[in-house]
């Protein structure tokens, strides 16, 4: 196969470089016994940009992620850069990437692996095959909103503003993707809002209702306020499917969500843009994990929720779902197997590097391909 997939890798900050590498080792995998190749390149982002030129995503990096067919993206911040303006914080590098490639459509799957069941702060009865999908909006919403900022109003006060704004086409993009993705699944949706206090709310729940009345008639929809979802999550999670909802809610409800299935360093993510006239859409994936500076360079980093980030990749980016599910079964194995890194570790259970994880999963590769 002609290597004609352009992937951009920016591994970032902490354990990012770490993680990415284990899928730079799937990826040769691919190349030599899938014939699954891409053309890659490689780029800074966040404090390591900023060590380097000053920004946390210059100019030419955000030009290569424009021209990817995908970006995998590890993880930004630390530490080192906590006294930095905000304008040059490591995780400003990531807001660009999404704002600049419209990456309106963030889905966030939380699912419970049978071997890492006892690993969730919930009954095992509650979260046993769980699998559910968290789909916030990404680009709108009182992260993006104007006016925004801090105002000194004299003897020692000051004053916080930040904006929640959203538009119909904006909750209506986001909706559809929701009712796509429900219609390959159990079928349903859920839109979260806070329709009883906020006027933005009030909107966001008339616009996906008439949505769904007007394009999605059979995928039933259920209206649901944003504080009752973080509490169903973890009373039932099992009641939910596909849960759309906007940028700050699905920041905090993802969160919840990933928790149920015992560790974020087990959870993917992909940001998608909207689809032009030759089907082609920016995207980028990445773990739902932060950059863990506590850890770094200590080989203990989980690696897969980086691997799942790309069989993420492969399927909804490359059209490449068989050797998404390739690596997806291959993570099953290796846990079946009893191995673990430190954040999923349990009695009984064998405790294995970044790197020893990375290549468990190769060799289990290499069996399911024989």
């Amino acid at each position: 196969m002609a290597k004609n997939k352009n992937l951009l890798v920016l591994p970032g900050d902490g354990i990012g470089p770490e993680v990415m590498g284990e899928v730079r080792r799937v990826i040769d995998w691919l190349d030599r016994r899938r014939a699954v190749g891409f053309d890659i390149k490689e780029g800074l982002v966040g404090g390591c940009s900023y060590d380097k030129h000053g920004t946390p995503l210059t100019d030419d990096t955000m030009e290569q992620a424009m021209g990817s067919d995908a970006v995998l993206f590890g993880a930004v911040g630390g530490p080192k850069w906590e006294k930095l303006d905000f304008s040059l914080k490591p995780e400003r590098g990531l807001l660009r990437l999404r704002k600049d490639m419209e990456l309106f459509a963030n889905l966030r799957p939380a699912v419970v692996f049978d071997a890492l069941i006892d690993s969730s702060s919930l009954k095992p009865e509650l979260v046993r095959g769980l699998d559910i999908m968290i789909l916030r909006e990404l680009t709108g919403g009182v992260y993006f909103g104007e006016p925004r900022g801090v105002e000194d109003l004299g003897d020692g006060q000051r004053k916080g503003v930040n904006t929640e704004i959203y538009t119909t086409s904006e909750v209506e993009r986001v909706g559809r993707v929701g009712f796509e993705l429900a219609q390959k699944r159990k079928g349903f949706v859920h839109s979260v809002e806070k329709s009883n206090v906020m006027e933005s709310g009030q909107m966001w729940r008339e616009d996906m209702q008439a949505l769904q009345e007007r394009e999605f008639s059979s995928v039933p929809l259920r209206h649901m306020l944003a504080d009752n979802a973080a509490m169903q999550l973890v009373r039932y999670p099992k009641q939910f499917d596909v849960v759309v909802t906007s940028n700050l809610f699905g920041d905090m409800l993802s969160d919840i969500a990933a928790m149920l299935t015992g560790s974020l360093g087990m959870l993917p993510s992909a940001s998608l843009g909207a689809a032009d006239e030759t089907g082609r859409r920016l995207a980028l994936y990445e773990p739902v994990h932060g950059s863990a500076p506590d850890i770094a360079g200590e080989g203990k980093a989980n690696p897969i929720a980086m691997l799942l980030s790309f069989a993420m990749a492969l399927r909804y980016s490359f059209d490449l779902s068989e050797d998404a599910d390739l690596i997806e079964t291959a993570v099953n194995k290796v846990l079946d197997r009893g191995l673990r890194t430190d954040d999923v570790m349990q009695d009984g259970m064998q405790r294995v590097s970044t790197s020893a994880m990375g290549e468990a999963l190769v060799s289990e590769l290499d069996k399911l391909a024989a």
